[in-house]
């Protein structure tokens, strides 16, 4: 029998876990799927869907836990022996501003974009006379 202390400790660390992730295993389930899909109805489609949707788990990683290290080991590696602020102020737009935009916007375009080639291709064969 398990005690009652270690079941509450079980469920809080199961769903913590899942609530604190959530987003990433969402992006995961949308990786599998497309690799799925690859596997057994092989187009661009799905494999814009599978880029889209590893673009988007690591846009989620970089935000998460990537972005500041990144950012230190950019700035050591340039800034040598004296400070320089244009150098600064380069490596902070393109790690905190524009990576952090352009891995979600980027993934859900081509997420978009899948489904898009896929509505469109699903449309002109229903519309297609039969033989």
């Amino acid at each position: 029998m398990i005690n009652p202390d270690l079941k509450q400790n079980i469920f809080y660390a199961v769903f913590f876990t899942v609530t604190h992730n959530a987003l990433a295993l969402f992006y995961f389930m949308g990786i599998v799927f497309a690799v799925g899909l690859s596997l057994f109805r092989p187009s661009r489609k799905s494999v814009l869907l599978l880029v889209g949707f590893s673009l988007l788990l690591f846009g989620f990683e970089y935000n998460k836990h990537i972005v500041e290290g990144l950012r230190e080991q950019t700035l050591n590696a340039l800034i040598t022996v004296q400070e320089h602020n244009f150098v600064r102020r380069i490596v902070n737009v393109f790690t905190l501003r524009l990576f952090p935009i352009m891995f979600p916007l980027g993934g859900w375009s081509l997420v978009l974009l899948s489904g898009l080639l896929y509505f469109k291709r699903h449309k002109i064969d229903k519309h297609r006379p039969k033989e």
